[in-house]
């Protein structure tokens, strides 16, 4: 049996719209072993992006526990959780969340530098990773959506996280570039052992991985089918 790298425990997380109160995450318990791949699917609205931000310590849950590799996330200070996703965690965003002015290879090698380090050589060989070392001088507006998220997904695994999260990553894309970047993701997970959590509409990418879990109405339902 592989170990646990992400667990949840009771997990609630809402929000106040007014004077009214929505709750978005009721009571998640929740357990992913090292190395694994899941594919969190469900309805819009059903809490699937809130659920892989709270997971990632992006949104403290309201009452609740994550651990992620044992260490209790939310019980960190500001500092420590900071370092902490730094180095143990990877983002992919559905809009890539590239700066603008940098090249890609400066994108890429910006985890490092908000480490206190000099990433370039390691930006460099993410982005070979991904196959896009031809573009490393390009600016984001210089590259189609297939590259950019591309360039985003060297930026997340730049620091060899442990766990790397990916929010709609293909939502963007045609057929073609989703399967080419669901393909590195899911090589990414099988050959560095990275634990891959992936929010995804499409069920025919989602069955790709290890197990498939339905977020309907704040809870997980284990399900064959999005």
């Amino acid at each position: 049996m592989r170990d646990v790298m992400i667990e949840t425990v009771d997990v609630h997380r809402g929000y106040r719209i007014g004077n009214k109160s929505i709750e978005v995450l009721h009571g998640i318990d929740l357990s992913i072993h090292c190395g694994e791949r899941v594919f969190l699917c469900g309805p819009s609205g059903a809490g699937k992006t809130t659920l892989l931000y709270t997971l990632a310590g992006l949104e403290r849950p309201e009452r609740g526990r994550v651990r992620i590799h044992g260490a209790d996330l939310y019980a960190m200070g500001r500092k420590q959780q900071a370092h902490f996703r730094n180095r143990e965690i990877g983002y992919v965003f559905q809009n890539y969340h590239l700066l603008p002015e940098l090249t890609a290879l400066e994108n890429v090698a910006v985890p490092g530098a908000i480490a206190g380090r000099d990433s370039s050589q390691a930006a460099l060989k993410a982005l070979e990773r991904v196959g896009l070392s031809g573009r490393a001088e390009h600016l984001p507006a210089e590259l189609s959506g297939g590259e950019q998220q591309r360039v985003a997904i060297a930026r997340a695994i730049v620091n060899e996280p442990k766990v790397l999260f990916a929010d709609e990553p293909t939502g963007n894309l045609d057929s073609r570039n989703s399967a080419e970047i669901m393909a590195i993701l899911m090589d990414l997970a099988t050959e560095q052992q990275v634990t891959l959590v992936v929010v995804t509409h499409d069920q025919n990418l989602a069955q790709a991985g290890d197990r498939m879990l339905i977020i309907q109405d704040g809870s997980i339902h284990p399900s064959a089918r999005c």
